[in-house]
């Protein structure tokens, strides 16, 4: 596909190719109703959507290249993508849906589905010539953003806060990045706003307010995720995909990539997208009927600190609606230990933050609105040693045994 320009996804409204991305999106809708840009392309053959891998010969999310928008020779790769998609009936049993399946992102090269934004973003910032990469993140994003940037050869800056989990700060770090930590967490997207302005940083996350999301086009490297959903289940598609959102630059790349499917032919109906959020503004705004998100008080201070935003976007609000789907608010109550029986039932540990779809299916089940026979998919975005310092008590000690006599007695003790 040839990448021609922009679109809103708010009003329809078509901008040139070479927008300079300012992250204040549509400027129509901008007073109304903040709403980001998305790529418009070419003509689409029939055979391109309905087998987006054809042909390729890549071994990553990058088979799927011919529906993306980078050209080949300035892709910048770490094997991302094809991650597994896992039968979980164990714990779905237990959450009331048998039919569970985790799509297991913490298998990506930085242990987080942000490798398929990352991939994305700096192969196109090298295609548009750009020396340095940048992001405000508190962890995932910075740290993925870093790797691919170093796998480049480019300079990558962070810009984070107070309170960042440190393990992740230490990954970003090891990859050579520039990591620059504010008190005020506002202030990480003024200094990259002037980084773009006066030195020309391709910076790919949010850096005004309101949010709209991320960089448009490293947005669809999440469409991948669809694409590989679909071609694990040999094209059946799930009744619902549930995930953690922040901004929703996932919920609505995923969503994308299902459309396009389903517009081809390759699929016959389309998922309901979840949204499992911790502070409730997009449950406020579906509650409402409204197209702008309101800021909501923070009301606890999240464990899932990788989602952990008073206000979401309009992108994540509008994939809910186009799917008949829910945002469901997940607290702390509760998620050490279903991030526990998920590690231990399944063998899958998982970050705190991507425990929060299994909370959100849990309370859909409780509610009436799953079906005990319905298949659903839960996206788990990151690995759980990423929080390690926020799910495990560093206070806690466990004894050494001198003999194996007294090792042996406190096993058959436990039996």
């Amino acid at each position: 596909m040839s990448f021609i320009g922009y679109s809103c996804i708010r009003c329809g409204a078509h901008y040139p190719k070479d927008l300079k991305i300012d992250s204040r999106g549509c400027p129509i809708c901008a007073p109304v109703a903040p709403a980001n840009l998305a790529p418009v392309y070419g003509e689409i053959s029939h055979a391109d959507s309905a087998s987006p891998a054809v042909g390729s010969g890549h071994q990553s999310l990058w088979k799927y290249s011919r529906m993306l928008p980078c050209s080949e020779e300035h892709i910048v790769t770490l094997g991302e993508g094809q991650t597994p998609l896992i039968q979980c009936s164990r714990i779905g049993s237990s959450l009331g849906v048998a039919d569970l399946f985790v799509k297991d992102e913490s298998r990506n090269p930085t242990w987080s589905y942000k490798d398929r934004f990352s991939t994305l973003a700096v192969s196109i910032a090298r295609s548009q010539g750009a020396r340095v990469v940048a992001t405000a993140s508190s962890g995932n994003a910075g740290a993925s953003l870093a790797a691919y940037a170093a796998r480049a050869g480019m300079e990558c800056v962070v810009a984070t806060f107070a309170g960042t989990a440190s393990p992740m700060l230490s990954q970003i770090r090891k990859h050579g990045a520039t990591v620059v930590s504010l008190a005020n967490k506002v202030d990480r997207w003024t200094l990259l706003a002037e980084a773009q302005q006066r030195f020309g940083w391709f910076v790919t996350s949010p850096f005004s307010a309101p949010v709209v999301g991320g960089h448009p086009l490293a947005i669809e490297g999440y469409k991948t995720i669809a694409y590989e959903i679909i071609e694990q289940t040999s094209g059946n598609v799930p009744d619902w995909c549930v995930m953690p959102v922040c901004y929703g630059d996932a919920l609505s790349g995923v969503w994308a990539g299902f459309k396009e499917l389903f517009d081809a032919g390759s699929i016959d109906r389309l998922p309901k997208m979840v949204a499992a959020e911790v502070h409730g503004s997009l449950a406020a705004a579906l509650g409402e009927g409204t197209d702008s998100i309101d800021e909501q008080e923070l009301s606890f201070a999240s464990l899932a600190v990788s989602i952990g935003t008073a206000r979401s976007t309009y992108q994540a609000l509008r994939v809910l609606r186009e799917s008949s789907g829910h945002a469901i608010t997940v607290t702390n109550d509760g998620l050490v230990d279903m991030q526990s029986s998920l590690a231990r039932t399944e063998g899958i540990f998982a970050e705190l933050a991507s425990v929060t779809p299994l909370m959100a299916i849990k309370i859909l089940s409780e509610r009436g609105l799953l079906s005990a026979s319905d298949t659903v998919v839960a996206v788990v975005t990151a690995g759980g040693l990423k929080d390690l310092d926020r799910s495990t008590d560093p206070e806690t000690r466990y004894e050494t045994y001198g003999t194996t006599e007294d090792a042996w007695q406190w096993l058959l003790s436990r039996r």
